[in-house]
């Protein structure tokens, strides 16, 4: 449900009077920021108008949301047009009167995104109890206005480092999507899909969720508690699973590395048949490989981030700057700080 922007627009959020309808019926208002990525806006809204049809009736209604009555230009350079603005939903007044969810969908650079509008609409919605969404990047935006405090959540993987660096109080997870109490967050791309079948799973029942992904011919909706991406550097196919396990491991202890020896008998083999699985499936020490996986840790951070070179270095597990230096060069034939000089203006002190 997407029209030419009209003033009264709003107007269609208001609850039904009748009580079942008011029951079957979930009103989401979907906040499109610029930059944003037409793939994870997509991914999320069509598992909700498959359930509609699928249903004969409508389950879910939503309207585009955006700062202003403009369009909203994707970063691929289309635009859609908006329903209402942030403005008109403030309006509002009342939890009764507005949305029953908010879905944000931010793109590159978040930090501009950040404004001081946006952060006093985000703080109204949540105080009138309304569920929150954060798709991509607009993980961040939530951090930034206050409100995740202690929550559990997740964000993109590229910004997963920036984000532990930059907001130590949430509780960031390599997921496709979290949801604690009244904040879901969503690594955004195809992992919208996942977090939208949850919803239609939720609000529908799981026969309507899994006649969703049969007609969008996906194999099964996938568990929020899955991680993004695999383990750095392999193909599951055939892989054993120590090998996996111990990469998992290197994975969570970047920035206090832990010795060969103590990976080794955390994953339940010895030194040297780890060393084997290593030069077998990788073709390198386990050592080397840890090193690279902190080194790409660092380099994460170096890209969005300005953090303090010194602060990426222990970020990432070196003891020294000269150090970290060392070993970034070794492997990338560039400094770190040549590195930071192709970093774009606009990346402030979080990501960009």
């Amino acid at each position: 449900m997407n029209a030419p922007f009209s003033p009264n627009a709003m107007t269609a959020f208001a609850h039904a009077d009748d009580p079942a309808e008011a029951g079957q019926l979930l009103h989401i208002a979907v906040l499109a920021l610029p930059g944003f990525s037409h793939l994870a806006l997509h991914a999320y809204i069509e598992p909700l108008r498959i359930a509609n049809a699928l249903a004969k009736e409508p389950l879910f209604r939503w309207q585009v949301v955006g700062m202003d009555s403009q369009a909203v230009i994707g970063a691929n350079g289309l635009s859609i047009s908006v329903d209402a603005t942030i403005e008109a939903l403030n309006a509002l007044g009342s939890e009764r009167a507005g949305p029953n969810q908010l879905v944000i969908v931010a793109g590159e650079p978040v930090d501009r995104q950040s404004t001081p509008d946006l952060n006093g609409f985000l703080r109204t919605i949540a105080r009138r109890g309304v569920a929150i969404s954060a798709i991509g990047t607009a993980t961040w935006l939530l951090a930034q206005a206050g409100l995740l405090a202690d929550s559990r959540c997740t964000i993109h993987w590229s910004r997963l480092a920036a984000f532990s660096e930059v907001f130590r109080k949430p509780r960031i997870r390599d997921s496709l999507f979290v949801k604690d109490g009244q904040y879901s967050t969503c690594a955004g791309e195809l992992a919208a899909f996942d977090l939208a079948v949850d919803l239609v799973a939720t609000h529908a029942g799981a026969f309507i969720a899994q006649e969703v992904c049969r007609h969008a011919t996906v194999a099964g909706q996938r568990s929020g508690s899955n991680r993004q991406t695999g383990p750095s550097g392999i193909a599951f196919t055939g892989v054993s699973e120590s090998l996996i396990a111990a990469i998992r491991i290197m994975e969570e202890n970047i920035e206090f590395p832990i010795s060969m020896i103590e990976l080794s008998g955390r994953v339940g083999v010895s030194r040297r048949q780890l060393e084997r699985l290593f030069a077998t499936c990788l073709g390198v020490p386990p050592a080397k490989h840890y090193l690279q996986l902190r080194i790409d840790h660092a380099k994460r951070l170096i890209e969005g981030t300005r953090l303090p070179m010194v602060d990426i270095a222990f970020a990432s597990g070196f003891v020294s700057a000269s150090h970290f230096s060392k070993c970034f060069r070794a492997i990338h034939r560039i400094s770190p700080q040549q590195l930071r000089l192709t970093v774009p203006a606009w990346v402030g002190r979080g990501i960009g």
